[in-house]
C-alpha cells in the first residue's frame, strides 16, 4: 500500500484526535482513559512544530490513516538527549494492512536523520500487535513496570522497548 507521508499541520488536528480517541476507547493502546478534544490536543501538536520531535501523518487516498511522532526521553537531561520515544497510532479500520510496518520503517529513517542514537517505545503489555510490530523491527524489551497501569479495573504492565540505531 502506497502512502503519502508529510509533517502534521494544524488542519490535521481533528483527524489525529479521532484516531487517538480510538486508541483510548480500545483500552489497550494508551494509558489515557478519557477521550480527548481537539482543544486539549492543540498544545501537543504545536509543541511538535519546528522541533526535533516532529509528527508525521500517513495518508491513503487523501485520508489520514495513521500518524507517528517522536517525543523527548527525559527532557532536559543532556546525557540522554540523543534518545527519543516513538509513538504511533493507526485508524482501527486500517489495522492489518502493513501500515504499521511502513510507519516504523519511515520513522527509523527519520530518527537516523535527526541524529538519534536510540529509540524507545513505551507500551502496555496487552498491546500484542504493537509488541509484535516492534519485535519484528528488532526492538528489544529492556524494561517492565509490573501492574502499574490500571485500565477498566485491570492492572497491566508498562513495557519499555529499545532499538539502538548505531549512530556514532
Amino acid at each position: 500500500m502506497n502512502l503519502i507521508i508529510r509533517k502534521a499541520k494544524t488542519s490535521d488536528l481533528s483527524r489525529l484526535t479521532e484516531i487517538y480517541n480510538q486508541a483510548i476507547e480500545s483500552g489497550y493502546c494508551t494509558c489515557d482513559t478519557e477521550k480527548c478534544t481537539t482543544a486539549t490536543r492543540k498544545t501537543w501538536l504545536e509543541d511538535h512544530y519546528d522541533s526535533a520531535y516532529p509528527i508525521f501523518v500517513f495518508i491513503k487516498d487523501n485520508f489520514i490513516v495513521g500518524y507517528a511522532y517522536f517525543s523527548p526521553y527525559r527532557s532536559g537531561r543532556k546525557a540522554v538527549s540523543n534518545v527519543a520515544e516513538i509513538s504511533y497510532y493507526i485508524d482501527f479500520s486500517f489495522h492489518g494492512l502493513g501500515i504499521g510496518t511502513q510507519i516504523i520503517n519511515f520513522m527509523l529513517n527519520q530518527a537516523k536523520n535527526l541524529g538519534y542514537s536510540s529509540l524507545l517505545a513505551i507500551l502496555l503489555s496487552c498491546n500484542h500487535n504493537s509488541i509484535k510490530l516492534l519485535e519484528k523491527n528488532n526492538f528489544t524489551q529492556c524494561g517492565r513496570l509490573p501492574g502499574i497501569a490500571q485500565i477498566k479495573g485491570i492492572a497491566y504492565d508498562h513495557l519499555y522497548y529499545i532499538k539502538n540505531l548505531n549512530i556514532k
